[in-house]
């Protein structure tokens, strides 16, 4: 549990003290004006539609321990907290992230004790994330980041929701602009990291694949030099960087960014030569993968895993490099990764009486998700249609008709039965490279929306029918899978 005086976190973060006590002591951080309670500091974040410093008021009601403004205090505010004895902080330069950065990073160094495990990627972050953690927990007390908390605001809340009491503390770490992972990775001090690939997503945001692995090299910025070993409460561990050898970025960022820093690296992928591989990879008739994990010391284990697809292998490798240098039982941590299922929206096999059989893989997606998620359709067992429901992907910039490009491309290759686009000019370019590519125009339908989508489609859905949704988020492609199921 969080233990921090007033006075602590007003040294650690800049921020004045206005009303209350420097003694009062903080046991929790929430954002959240619906999360707070006794022992709470509630930081107010400004927004467009709602403030959190509108609901200062309501949080001294409810009993918080203390609150960070982000503006000027209302008239009454302060006479309320010191009747309550609350304290009042104003956030220095009205910035809440910084305030929470900078209160997480004295958390961190009063836990020097912790390994920490830092996530970042393209692609692969949520799972591989989820799949340390099962591995770890078969030996260690672990704290993990909820759900997708990894940026600015999600990493701190993850570092001071983490007890003194834990060992291991799984970051995952995201970004959508240059600079972002160097102050997070400044915050959780990484033990041992990874960079999962380099993919296309955000590159819209940051230009080229190069930029983006520039971007995620900033994670190396966190870890101290190999040659020193750091005590930590699972033993002394040096700092490592886990790659795959089969990413074509893998060799810039070893010799432009950890070779400087001084970071050995950890490499797993297809070859016996790398510290952790896979054999080849096949699919059961659920499209679930079995293969043979091998380590370089020779040691091996006939895994399956219960998330479809081929992309999810190379995360529980990641996954396995990481709990084996943590110290955790190779087996123990592979049998406890293959009970994983699979997260809610990413390649989520939903099945309900007299509806068609859903893969709902509609929490986000890039080109290379697609391409996954269309091989995950093309071999599961099916006695009707196979339907790919597919809508456009964000943040791709300027490369955004092309990268569609390529996806439509890969549908004309995969060829199901029938394919449904949603979205606009990107769709389009979509629909029409499959096109070019041979895929059958009567085989497939484009509509601008999800409501339009829904009204001419899902009538025509039967329950034999196995359907694949995907799209980034924006597209709003769950509600297909929530009104085709219901």
């Amino acid at each position: 549990m969080l233990t921090l005086c007033v006075e602590d976190i007003v040294a650690a973060t800049g921020a004045q003290l206005i009303a209350g006590t420097a003694s009062i002591c903080v046991k929790k951080v929430v954002r959240d004006s619906r999360e707070v309670g006794k022992g709470t500091l509630f930081v107010c974040f400004p927004g467009d539609r709602v403030d959190g410093n509108d609901f200062a008021s309501a949080s001294i009601e409810a009993g918080v321990a203390a609150v960070a403004l982000t503006r000027e205090a209302p008239a009454g505010l302060l006479s309320q907290a010191e009747a309550a004895g609350c304290a009042v902080l104003r956030a220095a330069g009205d910035d809440p992230t910084e305030f929470l950065l900078r209160l997480a990073a004295e958390w961190r160094r009063r836990n020097p004790q912790w390994a920490v495990v830092g996530i970042t990627g393209s692609v692969g972050k949520t799972t591989t994330k989820d799949m340390v953690s099962f591995g770890l927990r078969t030996c260690w007390r672990v704290h993990a980041t909820s759900g997708n908390y990894n940026n600015l605001v999600g990493v701190p809340l993850t570092i001071l929701s983490a007890s003194a009491d834990d060992q291991v503390v799984v970051c995952e770490m995201g970004m959508n602009h240059k600079g972002e992972l160097s102050r997070l990775t400044s915050v959780v001090r990484p033990t041992i990291a990874a960079i999962t690939n380099i993919g296309t997503s955000h590159i819209g945001l940051l230009g080229s694949r190069e930029a983006i692995a520039r971007a995620k090299s900033e994670i190396i910025e966190g870890l101290p030099a190999s040659s020193a070993a750091v005590d930590t409460a699972v033993g002394p561990l040096s700092s490592r960087l886990v790659l795959s050898e089969d990413n074509d970025f893998s060799s810039l960022i070893e010799q432009q960014y950890c070779r400087p820093a001084g970071v050995d690296i950890l490499r797993v992928g297809t070859s016996e030569e790398a510290a952790v591989s896979h054999g080849v990879i096949k699919l059961d008739e659920s499209g679930l993968p079995f293969f043979k994990l091998r380590f370089a010391d020779g040691w091996s284990y006939e895994a399956k895993l219960k998330i479809a697809g081929t992309a999810a292998v190379m995360d529980f490798l990641f996954a396995m490099a990481i709990c084996a240098y943590l110290g955790v039982d190779r087996k123990k941590a592979a049998h406890a990764i293959e009970q994983m299922p699979s997260a809610h929206m990413r390649l989520e096999l939903r099945k309900l009486p007299g509806r068609p059989r859903v893969i709902d893989d509609s929490y986000n997606a890039s080109p290379a998700s697609m391409a996954s998620a269309l091989q995950v359709l093309s071999s599961l067992s099916c006695r009707g249609r196979r339907v790919a429901v597919l809508g456009e992907m964000g943040e791709l910039g300027a490369e955004s008709a092309r990268l569609h490009g390529y996806v439509g491309a890969y549908v004309a290759a995969v060829s199901p039965d029938f394919v449904v686009w949603v979205g606009k000019d990107d769709a389009r370019e979509m629909q029409e490279a499959a096109l070019t590519m041979g895929y059958e125009e009567g085989r497939m339908e484009l509509f601008p929306d999800v409501s339009s989508a829904l009204s001419a489609v899902a009538p025509k859905l039967c329950q034999d029918d196995l359907v694949l949704v995907k799209a980034s988020r924006a597209v709003g492609l769950d509600e297909f899978v929530r009104r085709v199921l219901a």
